[in-house]
């Protein structure tokens, strides 16, 4: 497939920190084998242990006791499936764009949000904590396969996509602005089509498939759903198309009609505005984000999260089981800052002497951790392994 003018080129991809090596050990061509520069970052990322601990890391609903609730690896994995249907339609690189979904969420601690806040509280003296930012920490530093330098060495397109994953950063915290110190990643522009497109898709996936796992748990009912008026006009579509198929199926149906909206409007939106874009050097000098929803959508887009918020992220049980996930975290960090010895041993090697570098790290090595693995860690230490977390 022929990219269009404006989509990254894998023919020309920006630098990786580090220059490739040959299995000789000489400097050699990015080109090894069938794959492209972009498909070998996609590679890397899937490959990482980092990604694969996604699988027990909490999405919305922290340490689910059922095998059907979403986890961060199943939301990233929809995330990009729905990218690489964006990116096809519109001429981008699918591969990029996939690379780019499937590591926007590997520097989310255990337990979601809540993990975050207790991390952000815990380092608040030093820099504080984010997560899009530790994702790009954790590619480039924290994950360490390879004998001749530290992290991934992915391609300067996929750095700057994950950095600029919001759009571009005025004021990048510490970690941001310590990675771009060390390798520039331009991050006053906005990025790419295809990270702008990482980051419409992720919307579009935790949105729609939030309501899937909300209305499973019992923690959104249909009626409540129904007073947004968007989507009582499609559910009436759906139960016409469908008037004698059981709830639960039209349910399903409903999910899957509103995805199906949104990423058609994205498609026809950004088609609009990247019709006299030549480059993509053109996308990154635009001054405004190119793809994107279209207006009216973007307002529809803007009451579901409004609703969401308070029907399920902030519901009294999501809430009560967040304090809890949050003081797993707090008790942690407290824990490995007084005895260090409790840290694994190859840990505790990459510990500083001094604080700001010996809070980072300890803050890298419990963001690292899945959900299970920080409850047996507190459960290790503490002598009593923590209750009432799982909320569904």
């Amino acid at each position: 497939m022929t990219c269009a003018p404006y989509a990254a080129d894998p023919a020309n991809p920006g630098p990786r920190e580090f220059a490739p090596r040959n299995h000789g050990g000489a400097a050699s061509g990015e080109r090894r084998g069938p794959r492209s520069p972009f498909q070998r970052d996609r590679d890397r990322i899937v490959h990482s242990m980092s990604f694969r601990r996604l699988k027990s890391k909490t999405q919305v609903f922290i340490a689910p006791d059922g095998d059907h609730y979403r986890t961060r690896l199943t939301h990233s994995l929809e995330v990009a499936q729905i990218g690489r249907v964006i990116a096809r339609a519109l001429g981008l690189d699918e591969d990029l764009t996939e690379a780019l979904c499937l590591a926007h969420d590997l520097g989310h601690p255990p337990f979601g949000h809540a993990g975050e806040a207790a991390l952000s509280d815990a380092m608040e003296r030093h820099g504080g904590f984010d997560h899009n930012a530790q994702a790009l920490r954790t590619v480039m530093r924290i994950e360490c396969p390879y004998p001749a330098h530290d992290g991934l060495n992915l391609t300067w397109d996929l750095l700057e996509g994950l950095a600029k994953h919001n759009g571009p950063v005025a004021a990048p915290n510490w970690a941001l602005a310590e990675l771009d110190a060390a390798f520039p990643l331009d991050l006053g522009t906005w990025p790419s089509l295809e990270a702008q497109v990482a980051a419409v898709a992720d919307d579009i996936a935790y949105d729609n498939h939030d309501i899937d796992d909300g209305l499973r748990a019992g923690f959104l009912l249909l009626d409540d759903l129904l007073t947004l008026d968007f989507l009582a006009d499609q559910w009436r579509v759906v139960e016409k198309r469908f008037p004698h198929a059981p709830r639960e199926r039209l349910l399903r149906e409903l999910v899957r009609d509103q995805i199906g909206l949104m990423v058609n409007d994205v498609i026809a939106h950004t088609a609009a505005q990247v019709k006299d874009v030549g480059s993509v050097a053109e996308v990154r000098a635009a001054g405004r984000q190119l793809a994107g929803f279209s207006p009216a959508m973007a307002a529809q887009e803007r009451r579901l999260k409004t609703f969401m918020y308070e029907r399920l992220y902030y519901h009294p049980e999501q809430i009560s089981a967040a304090e809890r996930a949050r003081d797993v975290v707090a008790r942690l960090y407290v824990a490995y800052a007084q005895d260090a010895t409790l840290m694994p041993d190859d840990w505790q090697a990459r510990l500083p002497l001094h604080d700001p570098g010996r809070a980072r790290v300890i803050a890298d090595f419990i963001a690292g951790m899945s959900d299970r693995f920080a409850m047996q860690a507190v459960a290790g230490i503490y002598g009593e392994r923590p209750v009432g977390l799982i909320n569904v």
